[in-house]
């Protein structure tokens, strides 16, 4: 397993400990409200903090951009590194109680995500990617599913709440989903399903409006799982759109077919 592989799954743990600690005592919980549908927690700060403390003390030279406390640029040799957080990815989810969410962490190297994490703490499922070498859950090798049509295919997504010049694409895509596919999923973290679409346990996965922080571990668990992710155009600049797709090779095609269909000018690539 590659060093900086070992110091995420170390530095996700440290935050599961706070986050599973006040997941019990949810009515104590300080709830701060960003924007609409958007919320942070004490949680949120405590678990990001202990994750930036672990990463640091290993890799003090490397740049950080961390949903709660923005970005940090490297230093020196750590200049072309950087740490991409999301602490607890779900966060209205878990202040509801709801059982779905993670922590994602990866580590780009000039842009490219080269290690990553994503840990459901509720159901002690470590999705772990290093490129070149595989995803893994817990230890086992996982590969996407072998869905080939996408009227047999499973599809998460997620609602683009902060994204409403894209909305009337986004219903257009869902209306013919429902009914070209097997079903739809909105279970509400993205790095989650994205996790999902490298386990098998969704065949795709659609999104708009996201930050890099919800696209960046979830990413290299698809592409080391066998499956394809892109933006709108099948590129790679998913990051910096924040609109992506994922799939099998066979449904991401077909998925890809549906959302151009439904494009519109304004969405961009």
């Amino acid at each position: 397993m590659h060093p900086a592989l070992n110091i995420i799954i170390k530095a996700a743990r440290r935050a599961s400990q706070i986050i599973n600690r006040s997941a019990n005592e949810l009515e104590h919980l300080k709830v701060t409200t960003k924007r609409q549908s958007d919320f942070v927690t004490e949680v949120d700060k405590a678990a990001e903090a202990a994750i930036i403390e672990v990463l640091s003390e290993a890799y003090p030279e490397y740049g950080i951009l961390a949903e709660e406390s923005g970005q940090t640029a490297g230093r020196g040799a750590g200049s072309d590194y950087q740490w991409i957080i999301d602490p607890l990815d779900g966060t209205t989810n878990y202040i509801h109680g709801f059982p779905q969410y993670a922590i994602s962490i990866a580590l780009t190297h000039m842009g490219q995500v080269t290690q990553s994490v994503v840990y459901d703490t509720m159901r002690n499922e470590m999705f772990t990617a290093s490129k070149g070498a595989g995803t893994f859950l817990n230890d086992r090798r996982v590969r996407v599913s072998k869905c080939l049509k996408l009227e047999d295919a499973l599809i998460g997504t997620g609602f683009p709440y902060h994204s409403f010049e894209h909305i009337d694409a986004y219903l257009g895509t869902l209306k013919e989903l429902m009914q070209k596919s097997s079903g739809i999923r909105r279970p509400g973290a993205a790095s989650l399903d994205l996790a999902y679409v490298a386990c098998g346990r969704l065949d795709g996965f659609w999104e708009f409006g996201l930050a890099p922080w919800d696209i960046a571990g979830g990413a290299l668990l698809v592409s080391e799982a066998g499956g394809l992710i892109g933006d709108l155009s099948g590129n790679e600049n998913y990051l910096e759109t924040g609109n992506v797709i994922a799939g099998t090779p066979k449904v991401f095609a077909q998925l890809l077919q549906v959302v151009d269909s439904h494009r519109t000018a304004r969405l961009g690539a």
